[in-house]
């Protein structure tokens, strides 16, 4: 098995955005990640990340020599990465680090669900995890290099939880974690919405929740979910836009400062040039 060097891990980091959904506002996977990577770019020395638009790429070459990938996009059975789950499994098995944000957290269970909980620690399991729109408030932050410069903050978002993680959770950092209100759970049982399994975990035994976790891979490699990512908005929040930007260059092995990548606030008329077209 080769493990790819620090040094090439430090360098190419490929952003693969899938097909914008949803509303205006909402799942802007292109205009998400076209922010991300400019922010790389200018707050990362030696980065070199990149877009890929629209899916998997027609040329998958371009993941051979990555320090990481980013995946920003529409999730479950249709997911952009089912067709190439051995393709991903042997970049993995080489060391190179994988990002995965919101709804690309989700993948049916069984074959998907065992790659991402080896590739990420975790993802969205159906009857299992939940959805909801709810705002979380992140008091303290783990002695992670993820959370450098990250200062307590509380944001509105579509905040998955209770994620299905590998058993034990070994290696597994939780990077953000609350507690959801009761009201995260007065919907009826359904894929998405609730189920007993999560109300004992939140209702009955008060668990923390992991919104955002990272892991130290066996082969090498790192992996971080983000269940955050369903508001484009949210990209203006500066604490909010420090971990995700923390943990692609923690993902690629690159040295992060103790404030944390620094990047612009983006303006509103900025974030709002980066919203897909409503006809």
């Amino acid at each position: 098995m080769t493990i790819l060097s620090a040094n090439l891990l430090a360098q190419k980091i490929v952003f693969i955005a899938g097909p914008d959904s949803h509303g205006k506002g909402e799942h802007e996977h292109h205009g998400g990640s076209t922010l991300l990577v400019k922010a790389i770019n200018e707050g990362l020395p030696g980065a070199q990340a990149m877009l890929v638009r629209d899916g998997w790429p027609k040329d998958s070459s371009v993941l051979n020599d990555a320090a990481a990938i980013v995946i920003y996009a529409d999730g479950g059975g249709d997911h952009l990465l089912m067709p190439h789950l051995a393709e991903i499994d042997r970049l993995m098995k080489k060391g190179v680090g994988l990002v995965m944000l919101h709804f690309s957290l989700e993948v049916p269970e069984g074959k998907a669900g065992n790659y991402f909980k080896d590739w990420l620690g975790g993802y969205f399991e159906i009857n299992w995890s939940v959805n909801p729109v709810w705002e979380a408030a992140f008091s303290s932050f783990p002695d992670h290099s993820i959370a450098n410069g990250v200062k307590p903050f509380s944001i509105q978002d579509e905040w998955y939880y209770h994620m299905r993680f590998a058993e034990n959770r070994q290696n597994i950092t939780p990077i953000l974690q609350a507690l959801p209100p009761e009201s995260t759970l007065k919907g009826k049982d359904g894929t998405h919405s609730n189920n007993p399994a999560v109300r004992e975990s939140v209702l009955t035994k008060k668990e923390m929740q992991p919104v955002a976790w990272a892991l130290d891979r066996p082969d090498g490699g790192r992996g971080f979910g983000f269940s955050g990512g369903h508001m484009h908005k949210n990209w203006a929040n500066d604490n909010f836009r420090k971990v995700v930007l923390n943990a692609i260059a923690w993902s690629a092995k690159a040295d992060i400062p103790k404030d944390g990548i620094p990047s612009k606030t983006p303006a509103e008329a900025e974030l709002n040039a980066l919203t897909k077209k409503v006809e």
